[in-house]
C-alpha cells in the first residue's frame, strides 16, 4: 500500500508539475527496467539473449520519441529492422548455432512489447489539440481507465468472485472480476467528462470500454509469460507489488490504442 501511495503521488508531479523532461526521463526509466525485468525471465528458461542490444535499441525508441528525431516516415520499423540485423550478426559469433531463431524472436518480441508500446506514453504526454485540455490529461486519461480497471478486477474479484477466468494462466482471476473491472473503467472515463469538456461522453465510454478490456488482455499476457518462465513476479524492486513489468502490463496493450484512437477520433490528426 505504501509503494503504491508514493509511486501514484510521484507521477502525478512528474505529469503535472515537473518539466516534460522529466516525465519523458521516467517513462524511459520504466521502459529500461521493464525490458531488463522481461529479458531476465526468459533467460530463467535458457533463452540466450544479447540482452545489451535489446536495451539499447529498446531506449533509443522512447528517446527518439522525445526528441522527435524521425530518420524515416515508419521511423519505430526503422530501429526495428537495425535491431533485427544487429542481433543476427551477432549470432553469427556464437560458437553454436542453437536457439538463434528463438534468441533473436525472443529479443524483438520484448523490444515491441515493453518499448515500443510503452512509449506512447510520451507520445500521450505530447498530443495537443483544440478538444483537449493537455497531454498531461490524457496520460491521467489512460492510467485512471487503465488502473481503475486493475482495481476494480481485484476487488470485485475478491469480494465476489466465483467463476475463473483461464484457470491454467492465473487461477485468481475469475469473471466477476472482469466485469467489476469493466465497470470501473466506464466509471473513471464517465468521471472524467468535466475535464474534458469538448469530448463526447460516447468517445469517453468508447475509450473506457476498449482501454478496459485490453488493460485485462494485457494484464492476462504478462501473467501468461510469468507462467510460461514459472515465475510469481516479474521483479523484486516495488515492495508489494512486484517488478516495474507487473505494474505495466495492463498499459502495455492500452497506451497504443489509446493514442492512435484519440489521433484519429478526437484530435482529427
Amino acid at each position: 500500500m505504501l509503494t503504491g501511495s508514493l509511486l501514484i503521488a510521484f507521477i502525478v508531479w512528474a505529469l503535472f508539475w515537473a518539466p516534460r523532461w522529466v516525465f519523458a526521463a521516467v517513462t524511459i526509466a520504466f521502459i529500461g527496467l521493464g525490458l531488463n525485468e522481461f529479458f531476465a525471465l526468459v533467460e530463467r528458461k535458457g533463452i540466450v539473449i544479447e540482452r545489451w542490444v535489446g536495451l539499447g535499441v529498446g531506449l533509443i525508441i522512447p528517446l527518439s520519441i522525445y526528441s522527435g528525431f524521425e530518420p524515416t516516415k515508419g521511423w519505430e520499423l526503422f530501429f526495428m529492422v537495425l535491431a533485427f540485423l544487429t542481433l543476427f550478426l551477432l549470432q553469427l559469433r556464437r560458437p553454436d548455432s542453437s536457439q538463434a531463431i528463438v534468441g533473436v524472436s525472443t529479443a524483438l518480441f520484448g523490444i515491441f512489447y515493453v518499448s515500443w508500446c510503452f512509449s506512447f506514453l510520451i507520445k500521450l504526454r505530447f498530443l495537443s489539440g483544440p478538444s483537449i485540455p493537455s497531454g498531461s490529461w490524457l496520460v491521467a486519461l489512460l492510467l485512471l481507465i487503465t488502473k481503475g480497471g486493475d482495481i476494480g478486477a481485484y476487488f470485485v474479484g475478491s469480494l465476489f468472485g466465483r467463476h475463473t477466468l483461464i484457470r491454467r494462466i492465473s487461477p485468481s482471476k475469475t469473471w466477476e472480476g472482469m466485469a467489476g473491472g469493466l465497470l470501473f473503467s466506464l466509471g473513471a472515463a464517465f468521471a472524467l467528462k468535466n475535464v474534458f469538456r469538448q469530448v463526447s461522453v460516447q468517445h469517453l465510454l468508447i475509450l473506457g470500454l476498449l482501454l478496459g478490456i485490453l488493460g485485462q488482455l494485457g494484464d492476462l499476457s504478462e501473467s501468461l509469460i510469468k507462467r510460461d518462465c514459472q515465475a510469481k513476479d516479474s521483479g523484486y524492486l516495488l515492495p508489494g507489488m512486484g517488478g516495474v513489468l507487473d505494474v505495466l502490463d495492463s498499459l502495455l496493450f492500452t497506451s497504443p490504442i489509446c493514442y492512435f484512437y484519440v489521433r484519429k477520433f478526437i484530435v482529427g490528426a
